[in-house]
């Protein structure tokens, strides 16, 4: 049984993590995820994505009860966190941008899987955390520390504080806060509109977010003027540059 759901629609993929009754990851899932999201880099038929999660719950988390059943063998700890920072990084560095549409909880790896995405939706019922304390783990600092202040990270990890999504919308780290019956029509609409855009500059733009996070203002910026030197010289850009000028939509075919 596959433990994600993928459906593509006018180039927007919807990946819904589907592992009940919390989506909580485990090795299987981890690895599904990261491999889709991969596979879905490749894929032309795919321009944005919007990740949520089925039933009541976005995801609760890494499954402890896997994490008990580890026998102590060489190397098997060390397997299992690396699934997990590849199942982070797919998201993370997917060529195609993602959106998330938090439906409910999403708590230590979950919350760290929205994060991972560039656009934060919530219902305003969502409720995020980082609980890995209360059962001897800890991880996700680097992840928090990219959306939230130095303080607010320390609480959530050192006490395990639930977050709901209005005081995270209030900080700044979710894009929208709506009610539950909005949420995916939303998500889809901001996806939409990406998707609508040339698949070639939205790739090469989403790349330089990246790249650019660990460099100073100087030598980002250099990386961005290079970047879009590169955007200027597609196929896209002239036939958007075209369509402009005749007052028409342009038409896109990623090159």
């Amino acid at each position: 049984m596959h433990a994600i759901d993928l459906q593509v629609r006018d180039h927007v993929a919807v990946v819904t993590l589907q592992r009940p009754p919390v989506n909580a990851t485990n090795r299987a899932m981890r690895l599904e995820l990261t491999r889709l999201f991969d596979a879905i880099g490749d894929r032309q038929d795919i321009r944005a994505v919007v990740l949520t999660g089925a039933g009541k719950t976005f995801c609760a988390g890494a499954d402890i009860k896997e994490r008990t059943e580890l026998t102590g063998e060489p190397g098997e700890y060390n397997e299992l966190n690396r699934l997990a920072r590849e199942m982070f990084y797919s998201i993370l560095e997917c060529p195609k941008p993602v959106v998330a549409a938090v439906n409910g909880h999403a708590l230590g790896a979950g919350m760290a899987i929205a994060l991972c995405c560039d656009i934060l939706l919530a219902s305003q019922d969502a409720v995020f955390g980082m609980p890995e304390i209360d059962v001897g783990l800890a991880g996700g600092v680097k992840y928090l520390q990219r959306h939230l202040p130095p303080s607010k990270v320390r609480r959530l990890l050192l006490t395990g504080q639930r977050i709901g999504a209005p005081e995270l919308y209030r900080l700044g780290v979710l894009e929208e806060c709506v009610p539950p019956n909005e949420l995916m029509p939303q998500a889809m609409a901001v996806a939409g509109e990406i998707a609508s855009k040339s698949p070639m500059t939205v790739r090469l733009l989403k790349e330089s977010f990246t790249a650019v996070e660990s460099m100073s203002l100087r030598d980002g910026y250099r990386l961005e003027q290079n970047v879009s030197k590169a955007m200027s010289q597609t196929a896209d850009a002239q036939e958007a540059q075209l369509a402009f000028v005749q007052k028409r939509k342009p038409v896109f075919t990623g090159r």
